[in-house]
């Protein structure tokens, strides 16, 4: 099977590989190199982690600055 790495770098998997290994939308995927080439593994976004931030971005509050919240202190479940 191919895929086919558009100008942007990017590729889309046929849907039944990606029902295969269980990705969802939302979710990562991680590259494993190995010694015979990468291994492909779904990383899905750990909702545990997101709840700290519960209450503190809403929506119509005006623009989310990333870099400025990476550079404030986060306890470490924001930080890892």
């Amino acid at each position: 099977m191919y895929v086919k790495v558009t100008a942007k770098r990017q590729v889309t998997f046929p849907a039944r590989v990606l029902d295969a290994i269980g990705a969802k939308p939302g979710d990562s995927l991680e590259l494993l190199e190995g010694p015979e080439g990468y291994l492909l593994k779904v990383r899905a976004i750990d909702r545990s982690r997101l709840a700290p931030l519960k209450g503190k971005l809403r929506r119509g509050k005006g623009t989310f600055d990333l870099e400025s919240f990476r550079a404030r202190p986060h306890g470490r479940t924001l930080r890892d």
